[in-house]
């Protein structure tokens, strides 16, 4: 981006920022069960940050990992156990030194939602790369299978200035091509891509117009689903 437009990003942020109110992250347990049938349950844990915690919906049920749970039970035909560790406004740093951790079981697939943060933080592609090859690491030790899911399409949210919407997907977008290589070089390890070709309806965000609302965590889930090769 032309450097002569950053003043205008500061504006438009500061405007975000004083006239966007946040949905807070989910009230609720952070571990639940869905579906039934035969065999075992599949074990999957949620990792990372306000998305993987329900912020804009009212329970995990409406979030990303009962969307995820909802997928993979039919896909499956098994019981899907589940667990969340996530916190809101979690840059990979905090993920990488204080959520990994809270995951002590052993889980047949791992899901990371991270980066917005560290986009919105301007943090240097170089220290998520370091944290996210470190977080990613720590969860193939815990699961059979890692799926790294890209991070939100600032470049598409129809809620942000025109200016500040580019300037934020063009950072999203560095930072996700780091993720890409450093998920290529892992065999247990996948990148999921979270952006299309078309701006998300406004039925897919909350009523705060930057989470998602239990539609648009479907959707995403769904797709994060699709990176998951059948046992």
């Amino acid at each position: 981006m032309n450097r002569l437009l950053f003043p205008l990003v500061a504006l438009q942020g500061m405007w975000v920022r004083s006239t966007f109110t946040l949905a807070q992250p989910v009230d609720g347990p952070s571990t639940g069960t869905l579906g039934a049938g035969s065999g075992g349950p599949l074990r999957v844990a949620i990792l990372g940050e306000s998305t993987a915690a329900g912020s804009g919906v009212d329970s995990h049920d409406d979030g990303f990992a009962g969307g995820l749970a909802s997928v993979l039970a039919v896909r499956t035909g098994r019981p899907i156990e589940w667990e969340v560790a996530a916190q809101f406004g979690a840059t990979a740093r905090r993920v990488r030194h204080r959520l990994l951790p809270r995951l002590t079981g052993e889980y047949d697939v791992a899901v990371l939602l991270a980066g917005a943060n560290d986009v919105l933080t301007r943090r240097p592609p170089a220290d998520w790369g370091t944290d996210l090859a470190a977080i990613v690491d720590g969860l193939a030790e815990r699961a059979e299978r890692v799926v790294v899911a890209g991070i939100p399409p600032f470049g598409l949210f129809p809620g942000l200035p025109r200016t500040l919407r580019r300037y934020l997907g063009e950072r999203a977008a560095t930072l996700d091509e780091v993720s890409r290589t450093v998920c290529a070089g892992r065999p247990r390890v996948t990148w999921a891509t979270s952006a299309g070709d078309v701006s998300p309806s406004l039925d897919f965000f909350s009523a705060d117009r930057f989470h998602p609302s239990s539609t648009g965590y479907r959707l995403w889930a769904s797709a994060v689903a699709d990176a998951i090769p059948p046992r």
